[in-house]
């Protein structure tokens, strides 16, 4: 019986260790050189849910969703609005995925797993409305970021424009601000030293 269970949570583990070769699809599709994976985005929403200073949120279960929201993706892969599938056909794929991953689980650890993911999905919680920001301006911060890389800001306007208007938590509110104050800087700074 433990040999069985260890060789379910090792196939467990492998899927999960997929997600470190998922690309994000967005970034894809607009060419960024070298993109991240779903694991790379999944970690420091992590740590953005676990430096959360709100103390109505239950931040061990954002650090969970943080963790749990894009499991899926290592079997479905990174499916995108560009992909042109619906999202009732993108949420049947994924729960069918969530219950096969979870199925490699212990009962308890099954449930728990399958839960989590379902509380992200229907944005059920004030913790699942968290971290759905949070998944947002991680993927601002992210796009921020090859901006930079690329030394091209302004190029990813339309991961900004998908995400306006959808940040209340004051904290996110007040990163994002952030993030928006860096980046108007770099396309000022930009304009003019390409007026030289």
């Amino acid at each position: 019986m433990a040999a069985a269970a260890g060789r379910s949570l090792l196939r467990f583990m492998k899927y999960i260790g997929q997600l470190k070769r998922v690309p994000r699809t967005g970034w894809v599709y607009r060419k960024v050189e070298k993109p991240e994976s779903v694991s790379d985005h999944m970690y420091r929403m992590a740590v953005m849910a676990m430096l959360t200073e709100d103390k109505t949120l239950n931040k061990d279960r954002c650090i969970k969703l943080a963790l749990v929201h894009d499991m899926a993706e290592c079997i479905v892969g990174d499916i995108a609005p560009a992909d042109n599938i619906s999202k009732e056909e993108k949420h049947r794929q994924e729960k069918d995925a969530m219950k096969h991953l979870s199925s490699l689980l212990p009962d308890d650890m099954k449930k728990e797993v399958y839960e989590l993911w379902e509380e992200y999905e229907h944005q059920a919680s004030a913790e699942a409305k968290f971290v759905k920001e949070l998944d947002q301006c991680e993927m601002i911060l992210q796009a921020l970021e090859y901006e930079e890389l690329e030394k091209r800001p302004g190029r990813l306007q339309d991961f900004y424009d998908s995400t306006a208007g959808k940040f209340k938590h004051p904290e996110i509110v007040q990163l994002v601000s952030a993030i928006y104050e860096e980046r108007e800087s770099n396309m000022a700074s930009q304009g003019s030293s390409s007026q030289l």
